[in-house]
């Protein structure tokens, strides 16, 4: 488990110079490779204002859940009794609870922390739910004005696909692996840019992946899943095993517009909040449970889905997602810059120049 935590100023101070506490941020990365962890600060509540780079509504939390690969930023004030506070982090959903704690420290504080540091919540799930649907964009900030944050109207927009998406844990060829669809990623001796820039057959194949859970046995295969650039895309992220998983999109920023207990159905769709979720670039997924996502695939190239969970990642729970334009212009993708280092079956090759720019 490791957490990092950046605040500034570094001295912690309760009163300013108004004879007011002072306020802290304090930006929170959950950084480790397997767990989900609760974030306290003992005696202090912790006003939530971002959360990768969407601002929220400033809600108050005792406590807060950080998933793998997740960042949030809080408001600390200073105005409780000058003394020494703990600082707590502990593991979630796992059956032995692991700890940590640092010493919040007031510059006028002349008493050590004593007793055991706060209990959190452990594997209550629940809980967690219910505080990632509370945490909501705030459509009032840090939009360029006149058109507010949020003025973008996610909710409005009609998805043109659906794409499901099931982990699993098959064994492969007598070994544990981890898939996505049923496909556990096998990775190729050539790079997935390269050989889908200078063209080069045998790497992968388009559709080696299906839209939707495959049930049978799981099979290993460089998964490329093709989509079209500028399509608007719903992805629901189907999980039915006994832990919780963090799924990753690289390139990309999503609306999580939904999460719930059971399988997902279409009718899911009408508990959807399509006015002020945050947007975001990793979401969890609850044990026996789904979470659904809108992307707006505005952004040409092949990027990686993966789980957040290192292990499953490097045991095949990923794939790509080959966003394609016909274009082939600069206004949508860049061209490999020429002096590369090319490699695999690009050895040797010359970059093109794009048609149009």
């Amino acid at each position: 488990m490791l957490v990092t935590i950046f605040h500034s100023p570094m001295a912690f101070s309760s009163m300013g110079e108004d004879g007011t506490g002072k306020t802290y941020r304090f930006r929170i990365s959950n950084v480790g490779l397997a767990t989900s962890i609760n974030f306290r600060i003992q005696g202090h509540t912790m006003k939530l204002v971002e959360v990768e780079g969407s601002h929220t509504l400033q809600n108050a939390y005792s406590s807060l859940d950080i998933h793998l690969g997740q960042s949030l930023s809080v408001l600390i004030t200073a105005d409780q009794p000058p003394k020494d506070y703990y600082i707590v982090v502990s593991s979630r959903f796992t059956s032995r609870i692991l700890t940590t704690t640092a010493i919040l420290h007031y510059s006028n504080s002349f008493t050590r922390v004593f007793g055991p540091p706060p209990g959190g919540p452990t594997t209550q799930i629940d809980w967690s739910l219910n505080q990632a649907r509370s945490i909501r964009w705030n459509l009032t900030a840090s939009g360029p004005r006149p058109n507010p944050q949020g003025s973008y109207h996610y909710g409005m927009i009609q998805t043109s696909r659906t794409i499901m998406l099931a982990n699993s844990a098959p064994f492969i060829n007598g070994k544990q692996r981890y898939a996505v669809n049923g496909v556990s990623f096998f990775r190729p001796d050539t790079p997935l840019k390269l050989a889908d820039y200078f063209n080069i057959g045998g790497v992968f194949n388009l559709g080696s992946i299906p839209d939707s859970p495959n049930w049978g046995n799981g099979y290993l295969a460089t998964s490329v899943m093709a989509a079209n650039f500028r399509a608007f895309v719903e992805i629901v992220f189907q999980n039915w095993e006994d832990t919780v998983q963090s799924w990753h999109i690289d390139g990309y920023s999503f609306f999580v517009v939904g999460m719930d207990g059971g399988q997902w159905t279409p009718a899911s769709r009408s508990r959807y909040n399509l006015r002020d979720t945050v947007a975001r670039c990793t979401t969890q997924v609850y044990p026996k449970s789904w979470t659904a996502i809108y992307i707006a695939l505005d952004n040409v190239g092949m990027w990686n889905i993966r789980s957040e969970n290192w292990a499953r990642q490097y045991l095949g729970q990923q794939f790509y997602l080959r966003v394609y334009s016909p274009a082939n212009s600069w206004r949508d993708e860049y061209p490999i810059p020429k002096n590369a280092l090319l490699c695999g079956r690009a050895s040797g090759r010359h970059t093109r120049p794009l048609l149009s720019q």
